[in-house]
C-alpha cells in the first residue's frame, strides 16, 4: 500500500495563536463553489476572529436587521469567502433583495435567508442573483420540496441538538440537495452531523471574552 504523503506546513510564531477549526470537519464532502471547495465555515461576524481563524469560508449571520455597513467591514476583514445574511426574517420582501443585491456586489460568494422566508422571496432572489441562495431550516415541520421548487441552492440545517436527525431526513428524500448543518460543540456532534449527509459543517468559535479569560490567567500565573 503507498505511504499517504505528509502535508508541509507553516505557522510563525506570531500566527500560531490562530482558532484551528476541528479537524473532523474535513471528513465531509464538501460543497464546491465559484470553484472553491468549502467544508468548514466559521459562524462568526466578529472581525478579529475572521482575521484569526482558518476556516473555509465565514457564516456572516447575526441578530440585527442587515446592513450594507456590517457586510462591508466583514468583506474586508475577510481572506476567505463569506457567506452573507439578508434578512428573511424580521427583515422581509424588498430590503431582503436589496441586501442581497449589496451582498452580491461586495464580493459575497452566497446570500442566506432566514428560516421564515416566504418561498416567493426565494424564487426572486433566485432570479436576480448569480449567487447560491441557502435557505436556513430550523425545524422538521419545513416543506423542503417547496423550498428546493423555489430556488434554494443551499439548505443550512441550523435544528440544535435534533440537527444530525433532520439533516438524515432530508438526505433520505433528496439526496442530491447541498445541505450546511451545525456541527455543535464536540467532535462526536459533528462526526453525527456529517454521518447524516451533512456536505458542509458550520461551527461556532469561542469568543474573543472566552480566549483573553485563558490568556489573562496565562498572565496573571507569570
Amino acid at each position: 500500500m503507498e505511504k499517504k504523503q505528509t502535508i508541509p506546513s507553516y505557522n510563525g510564531q506570531l500566527r500560531s495563536h490562530r482558532i484551528e477549526m476541528p479537524q473532523c470537519i474535513y471528513e465531509c464532502s464538501g460543497i464546491r463553489i465559484f470553484g472553491r471547495c468549502i467544508k468548514a465555515i466559521a459562524f462568526t461576524t466578529d472581525v478579529a476572529i475572521i482575521r484569526n481563524i482558518n476556516a473555509d469560508a465565514i457564516m456572516a449571520v447575526y441578530p440585527f436587521t442587515p446592513q450594507p455597513a456590517i457586510t462591508e467591514a466583514i468583506m474586508a476583514a475577510s481572506d476567505m469567502p463569506v457567506l452573507a445574511g439578508v434578512g428573511g426574517g424580521v427583515t422581509k420582501g424588498a430590503r431582503v433583495l436589496n441586501m442581497a443585491n449589496d451582498a452580491e456586489l461586495r464580493g459575497a460568494f452566497g446570500v442566506i435567508v432566514n428560516a421564515p422566508t416566504d418561498n416567493s422571496i426565494v424564487a426572486i432572489l433566485k432570479r436576480y442573483l448569480e449567487l447560491p441562495i441557502i435557505v436556513t431550516v430550523a425545524s422538521a415541520r419545513t416543506d423542503i420540496k417547496g423550498r428546493i421548487k423555489s430556488g434554494a441552492d443551499i439548505l443550512n440545517v441550523a435544528a440544535g441538538a435534533e440537527t444530525p436527525e433532520l439533516v438524515a431526513n432530508i438526505r433520505k428524500d433528496f439526496p442530491d440537495v447541498a445541505i450546511i448543518a451545525t456541527g455543535g460543540k464536540t467532535d462526536d456532534s459533528i462526526d453525527r452531523t456529517i454521518k447524516a449527509g451533512a456536505n458542509a459543517i458550520s461551527w461556532t468559535p469561542p469568543s474573543c471574552a472566552e480566549l483573553f479569560t485563558k490568556t489573562m490567567n496565562k498572565y496573571r500565573n507569570g
